[in-house]
């Protein structure tokens, strides 16, 4: 099988990001971008790279709701736990080239940032337009949606331009970002090295700008748009409620857990 490759929006329902019709944050290039990729020869037995980290619980006292709240160390490789490294690049939305910067989502905007192989492949289109027309529902949950490759944003626009019927993806409803310098994926630790390509990386960052849940995919399968808008889902409710965790496939509505001994005992003498 061939490989496969995967600004700020306002409360308000409309169009997430600054359409032709008003002023988009246009990034200034002295001269065009071009870049030739070469096309991965295989896609199987790919290893992740090993990633050491660290995370630690305070010490002593008893166990109250803060244990549960895990900060990786500084300096590490931006694991769940750490501040999600900033970037600013160069990105493709509405069919124009716009300027996106992480950190302006901060103290305002959850954020589902996602990695993905190439532009013009076969699994990457079927997540992406999967995310897309499901933006609405990102958005309800105060959350944007930010797609990323190491393609540059002319092969990202012709590929928008392209209509789902052919292979192409048709208008978005979030943007995808160029990452021809590979510094953002490289940062977020999905970079294959000898490929010059990112890994299917998914990471969800919370308002303070702390990624609070990651998954990394090997090229040859897609992801869950169900299962991320879960995982988000118990992420916030947890923010809301942090003397509360949620239980194993848990979804709005169900029933939550007291993480202490006594407490516990109420979830699982009703289930």
């Amino acid at each position: 099988m061939a490989a496969s490759t995967a600004a700020l929006i306002s409360s308000a329902p409309s169009r997430a990001f600054s359409s032709s019709k008003s002023t988009p944050h246009v990034a200034a290039f002295s001269k065009p971008i071009s870049q030739t990729l070469n096309f991965p020869k295989s896609i199987h037995g790919l290893r992740l790279p090993r990633v050491a980290h660290s995370a630690s619980l305070p010490r002593g006292g008893s166990h109250t709701r803060k244990s549960f709240i895990v900060k990786a160390s500084a300096g590490e490789l931006p694991l769940v736990g750490n501040v999600a490294p900033d970037f600013e690049a160069e990105a493709v939305f509405d069919q124009e080239f716009i300027n996106v910067k992480l950190s302006e989502y901060i103290g305002k905007k959850y954020v589902i940032l996602f990695f993905y192989p190439l532009d013009f492949t076969f699994v990457c289109p079927t997540e992406i337009t999967a995310f897309s027309d499901r933006h609405a529902e990102f958005a309800e949950l105060n959350t944007e949606i930010l797609g990323v490759s190491v393609d540059s944003v002319f092969s990202h626009l012709a590929w928008v331009q392209t209509d789902r019927k052919s292979g192409g993806l048709g208008d978005l409803n979030y943007p995808l970002i160029s990452d021809v310098t590979k510094s953002i994926s490289k940062s977020y630790g999905v970079l294959i090295p000898d490929q010059g390509i990112a890994l299917r990386g998914l990471f969800i960052i919370d308002k303070e700008g702390v990624i609070q849940h990651s998954t990394i995919n090997n090229l040859a399968i897609g992801r869950s748009v169900d299962e991320t808008k879960r995982t988000l889902q118990a992420l916030q409710y947890v923010q809301d409620n942090p003397d509360e965790v949620c239980p194993a496939g848990w979804k709005p509505g169900e029933k939550s857990m007291k993480p202490d001994p006594k407490g516990s005992k109420e979830y699982f003498s009703a289930i």
